[in-house]
Parts: structure tokens; sequence; C-alpha cells
């Protein structure tokens, strides 16, 4: 008995010692793991401290690193950097980095705020199947929000605000049914938001404000515990959105709201935050606002809402904010919202109060801008609907008469036939053009011929676009696919029958000219066509009735979605940076569009900004803002039948040197931003960089990349770099008779990007690594 007893203390023993030994194991592999995070994340500064030695399941928690463990095991890991992080070297590897993390398999929290990650999310982060929190904000990720995400069957919030991520909004988020959180504010998805999205029961803040979002929202009036809703900065509209009536907050500014507000609204008693300001919304705006019990903060500025205030209106004292700026609003400023200023921000101009103190329209202007958008007063409907009677019953007097007339004239001309001698039948000859074909088309065909040597590879033949076509493509110009306005007219989004994506301009005819006025531009345009130009497919002319003038006419161009040169260098949401190769590549390219541009089509003076240049899913530099005719600036031209390049006098040369020179000086701006990584903000300022480059092109190496960069300065060969800033500098010169021609340009830039491309041959072997280890290794060639 005694030896059974020692037996089985024995085993006790050794139990708990094999237990004691296995969490020691399991701690030093949770160690392991952090310090390798510690690593991948290039020692940032707020884990200085980490080492072997480090208890992290005992660590003091603070703003920046807080780890919590349960029963040895790490639960919840906080990771947050210093605000503006930059982007982690080019060795780090998503990919990697989520690997490491999957070490960690008990992990319920996850937050890596501000640490520089860049790369698009792996579909290994479901590996980390406990997370009910993931917060990955203000970082570099870039590329679609993956599928794998929707493995996470815990999931209560997800926070992936201020990074690059781009595409459609996933439809599966519905399979999540716990989650109560999804943020995704600052990134660049688009599309219109899935109808799926209605059935996250448990949601109570949904936050995608300044994305590119567009169309009608799905019905989340089903949504019964939402909170918070933030839509900011996108383009929704038209229709304001169905919503469950337990809202705090809703932000609906700067979107394409053209409808009313709905009444429902009106018994949002727990509203505390209220913003649907710079939208296009019109109707009456409801009194009861200013009563809601919970609302502190109300903006319904920038709008077209309408309707009389009244002095005695009651308003809640907890109404801290109020803006009715730029409205069609009459009346006098409730008493209550004057009172108590110290504690109350009012804001009430370019309305039509008769309240003094701030700006204000006559009544009139009200009224009138009411009518333009279709809100019709009150005591003007009944006038209206007294004129329709009286022309519907003019309408049906005069067609009765023309009907008696038709049956007289039928009874006359069926006698005279019958007293006719039949005579043989005579060919007649009809003239009836199909109405799908204009005089305009038929006598611009011959130019779609023309245009066929011209366009680069896998782009479609320039044509007439038809106008039914343009409003298919553009779903009858909806508030969804307008794209923006600025000088060279209005912009729009559109996909043709065929599946493809353009970008299609519309401009404004100040002045009636016919069709044949625009024969020299168009066929210009239609030769506008080059592999770095965003290229015009096609035209369309819209006529007056009348006189079948020009009233609008619609340029259709290929659409370039990868954004802009600036935002893979120098954005402030920097996705996975160009490296120097890419960027000599891009130099090349921009050159060449430039040349393009003077020596085929004649067109000079194209004020090119870095901001102009688009990337294509090859990274092709494209440029897409020039100098092209029919824009407002050229109009004046048009009369006189003659073009930008048309003047064969000396003068006229001496000009499109100038203006040659011009598009040199520009590129020299943009070629400065690509060696420094930095925009310059003054002229002042690129005159001193200018001098600064000079004076480290007579100077060593180390000078050199002292300028460039510091995410490329490992990647540049010396030469390559010298000859880059020796073309900036020459491009910069003050003197425009010194600076260098567009074959000089291309030739330094093409030298250069010879060279560069030799040296990452001779270092790389065949699977990337160098050669020679006595070498530096490069990051990216």
């Amino acid at each position: 008995m005694v030896q059974v007893l020692r037996n089985s203390v024995c085993l006790v023993i050794l139990i708990i010692f094999v237990r004691v030994d296995l969490s020691q194991q399991f701690q030093l592999s949770q160690t392991r793991t952090l310090l390798r995070i510690q690593k991948l994340l290039n020692f940032p500064a707020v884990l200085s401290n980490w080492n072997y030695s480090t208890d992290f399941c005992n660590l003091e928690p603070d703003s920046s690193v807080t780890v919590v463990c349960y029963e040895g095991n790490m639960t919840q890991l906080h990771i947050i950097g210093k605000k503006g992080a930059l982007m982690l070297p080019h060795n780090f590897s998503m990919k990697s980095f989520v690997n490491t993390l999957a070490k960690l398999p008990d992990l319920k929290v996850l937050t890596l705020v501000s640490l520089g990650l860049w790369g698009s999310i792996p579909g290994k982060i479901a590996h980390l199947s406990s997370l009910e929190i993931l917060n990955m904000s203000s970082n570099f990720l870039y590329g679609a929000i993956p599928q794998e995400i929707s493995l996470l069957s815990g999931l209560r919030t997800l926070i992936l605000d201020d990074n690059m991520l781009a595409g459609q909004l996933p439809d599966w988020f519905h399979v999540l049914p716990l989650l109560t959180v999804l943020s995704l504010k600052h990134n660049i998805l688009n599309g219109s938001l899935p109808n799926s999205l209605n059935e996250l029961e448990n949601l109570r803040l949904l936050s995608l404000s300044h994305n590119h979002f567009y169309g009608e929202l799905p019905d989340l009036s089903t949504l019964t515990n939402l909170q918070v809703l933030e839509l900011e900065d996108n383009g929704f509209g038209p229709q304001f959105p169905q919503l469950g009536n337990k809202l705090v907050t809703l932000k609906l500014s700067k979107n394409k709201f053209r409808s009313s507000i709905p009444a429902e609204v009106s018994s949002f008693y727990q509203l505390e935050h209220f913003d649907v300001s710079m939208n296009s919304l019109v109707g009456p705006l409801p009194p009861v606002f200013f009563s809601l019990p919970s609302l502190s903060y109300l903006n319904i500025s920038g709008n077209k809402l309408t309707g009389m205030l009244m002095v005695n209106i009651s308003c809640n004292d907890e109404l801290k904010v109020v803006d009715l700026s730029s409205n069609l609003l009459t009346g006098s400023l409730p008493q209550c919202l004057l009172a108590d200023m110290r504690d109350r921000i009012v804001l009430y101009p370019r309305n039509c109060f008769v309240t003094g103190g701030q700006q204000q329209h006559p009544v009139s202007f009200c009224q009138n801008e009411a009518l333009a958008v279709g809100i019709v007063p009150e005591e003007k409907k009944k006038e209206r609907t007294h004129k329709v009677v009286l022309a519907l019953s003019i309408i049906g007097g005069v067609v009765g008469v023309i009907m008696l007339l038709g049956i007289v004239y039928l009874v006359v001309r069926r006698q005279k036939e019958r007293n006719t001698v039949k005579k043989p039948p005579t060919n007649i000859i009809v003239e009836n053009p199909s109405a799908g074909y204009t005089s305009k088309l038929l006598s611009d065909a011959r130019y779609i011929s023309q245009t066929m040597q011209f366009a680069p590879l896998g782009l479609s033949t320039y044509r007439v676009f038809s106008y039914e076509e343009i409003e298919d493509a553009t779903k009858n110009f909806d508030s969804s696919a307008f794209m923006g306005e600025g000088s060279q007219g209005q912009m729009y989004r559109g996909q043709l029958k065929d599946g493809s994506f353009v970008a299609i301009r519309c401009l404004k005819m100040k002045r009636r000219y016919s069709t044949q006025n625009f024969t020299h531009h168009i066929d210009l345009i239609s030769k506008l066509r080059h592999r770095h130009l965003v290229s015009a497919l096609g035209h369309c002319f819209e006529l007056y009735l009348e006189d079948s003038s020009v009233s609008r006419i619609f340029l259709v161009f290929e659409y370039v979605p990868n954004g802009t040169l600036r935002s893979w260098i120098s954005g402030r949401h920097l996705r996975q940076s160009l490296t120097w190769t890419q960027r000599i590549a891009a130099a090349v390219g921009i050159a060449n569009g430039i040349q393009f541009l003077h020596t085929v089509a004649g067109v000079y003076s194209n004020n090119i900004k870095i901001t102009d240049i688009l990337l294509d899913q090859n990274l092709v530099a494209k440029i897409s803002s020039y100098n092209l005719p029919l824009m407002a600036e050229s109009m004046a031209k048009v009369s006189r039948g003659i073009s930008s390049s048309g003047s064969k006098d000396s003068s006229g040369h001496e000009r499109i040197n100038q203006e040659a020179q011009a598009d040199i000086y520009d590129f020299g701006v943009i070629l400065l931003e690509i060696i420094r990584g930095r925009a310059s903000k003054s002229k002042n300022e690129i005159n001193a960089l200018r001098e600064k480059l000079q004076e480290a092109i007579s100077s060593d190496s180390a000078a050199r990349k002292s300028i460039v960069d510091p995410g490329i300065q490992n990647e540049c060969l010396d030469q390559s770099l010298k000859t880059m800033m020796e073309v900036c500098v020459r491009c910069l010169l003050k003197d425009p008779v010194t600076r260098p021609s567009l074959e000089d340009v291309l030739w330094n830039l093409q030298f250069a990007a010879q060279v560069q491309d030799a040296w990452c041959g001779e270092y790389r072997s065949s699977d990337g690594s160098p050669v020679s280890p006595s070498q530096p290794k490069l990051s990216i060639c």
C-alpha cells in the first residue's frame, strides 16, 4: 500500500514538472514570436525595450503597447506607433508578418496602428481563427479586402481606416453574424454597396467615409441596432437612405443626395449629430428638427432646402451647433436659436431670412431658385393647376377641329379617286435616311479610317458615339457617374456595352457653331492616340433642334484606374512606392508623350503637372490632361477656323518654341519630385532645389544620394542618378533658350535607364540575389 502511494506521489510530481516545462516552452515560443514581430516591424521605438528576458504577460500596459494573457496564453496584442509613421522598408513582407502572427492562435484582439505596414492583406489572416477585434488602421495596406476574413466567424470589430484599400465592398460581410463595428474610412474603395449589408442585425457602427462609393444605398432600416452611420465624401444618391430610428450619429455630407429629407427622421429621438451638408437636398426643412430631444449638432448647409421658419419655434437646449447656410429658407430665424449665443454656434448666411446679422438674399431669390429646382410654392400650385386645365381645354378643341377637317379631306379624296382614270404606277424615289445616321455622322465618317494608324496596341478605333450610347454609359448622367468639374468641362465615368470603362468629358458651348466649325479639331483629337497619353476613343455632338447648331460635345477617353504618379511617389497614403527603375521608365514615358504632342499633334503649352500623370495596370505613365482643342480657351479660335498651331509666320514659330520650352520646364518639375519623393511648394523652392542639385552633381555620390527619396537610395546606380539630376537641372533653367530639346532629354533618360538595367543585371543572379557578396544588396531593380 505504501509503495502504491509512493508511486502515485511520484506520478503527480512528474505531471506537474511536465506541465511546468510545457508552459515554459510555450511562453518561450510566444517570446520568440513577439521578438520576430519586433524585427519585422524594423525595431520601432515603441518596442525598444523588448528582449528575451521580458515577461510579456506581465508588461505594464501603456498607450502604445499592451499585451494581455489568460492562463499563460496571449489573447490581446496592441501596438500603436507614432502618427504619420513612414512606410516600412522594401524588404518588409506582409505575408511573412501575418505568418508570424499566426503563431499566436489564441489572439482575440489585435491592434496594429501607424506602424508603416504595406502590401495587400494576405488570406492567411484567417489562421487567427480566435480574432474578435482587428484594427490595422493608419498604415499603407492596398488591394482588395480578402475574402478569407469571412472565415473569422467570431469577428465583432473590423477597423481598416486610413489605408489604400481598393475595389468594391465585398458582399460576404453578412456571414459574420456577430459583427458590430465595420469601419473602412479614408480608403479608395468604390462601387455600390451590396444589399446583403442590411443583414448585419448586430451592426452598431458603419463608417465608409472618404471613399469612392456611389449609387443608391440598400435599405438600412432593418439594422435596428445601428447607432452610428458615417458616409461622408462619397457619391451616394440621389435618394435619401432608409434608416432605423435608433441612430445617434448620421453623417451624409458631400454626397449626391437630391431628394427631400423624409419625415421619418423627425422621429429619431436618440439622434445627437446630424450632418447632410454639401448635397442637393430639396423640399421643406421640418421645423421639428430644432426640438429633437437629443440633438446637439445640426448641419444642413449647402443644399436647396426650402420653407418658412417662425420666430416662436421651440429648440432643444442641448443644441450647440446649427448651420443653415446656403439654402433657400425664408421667414425669421427662431428666437430660441439666438438666445444664449455664447454657448451656441448658429450660422445662417446665404438664405432669405428677414433676420439681420448675416448676409441674406432677397426673398425673390429663394423663390426663383426653388422654382428652378422644381419646388413649387403652395400658392403657385393652384395657379399652375388653372393654367393646365385651360391649356388642356384649348388643346382638346384644336384636336377636335383637326379631326373633323381630316374626315372631310378623306371623303373628298376618295370621291376623286373613284372619278380618276387608272394609270400605270410610276417609280417613286423617296429619300428617307435612317434616323440613327445624322448628316454630321456621315460627313465625319472619312475621319474614322484615318485614325487607324494612330491607335496604340489594345485601343479601339476612334469612332463617333451616338447620344444614346453616352446616356447608357453614364446611366443617363446619374450622379454616381459624375467624377468632377473643372476648367475643361464636366467629367463622367461610364461603362460601354462591351463592359469597358471610359471617361467622358462634357463641353458646353457658350456660342452656337455648326458641326463644320469643329471638323479640324475633331480630326486632330482623333489622332491624339499614343501609349503615353490618355487617348481619345471618340466623340458625340448634341445639337439644338431649331438650327442644328452644337449645344454640347462629349469626348470619350480611355479610363485609367490606377491613380496618379504622385500617389505612387509622394502621396499621403502611399502605396508600395515605385522603384528607381520604374521611376526612370515613368519619366521616359512622360517625355515620349510630350514629344508626340509637340511633333505629331502640334499641341503645346500643356501645363502638365505630376497629378496629371496616371498609371495604368502595368504602371505605364499616361498624360491625362493636355491642351486639347475644343476647350474653353480654344473656342475663340473656332469661328476663325484655325488651330493652336496653325500660324506659319515667324512670330508664330517663336511662340511655339516658347510654349514648347514651357512644357520642358513643367517636365523638369515632375522630374524633381520623381527624384526627391517630395512635392515642391513654390517656384522659389524649385529654384533653390535646382541649385542644390547642381552642387550635388559637382560633388560626390554621397551628396547626390542625400537628396534622393530615402526609400530608393540603395537602388540607384550613381551614374544613372547623376544623369537624371543633370536632365532635371537643365530643364529647370531660367532662360528657356538654354533648356534642352526633347530629343536631348529622351536620349539622356534612356541612357540612365540602360546603365541602371545593366547594373541590376550584373549584380543579380538568376534567382534575384547579388552575385558578389561584397556588393550591397539591391532592394528592387
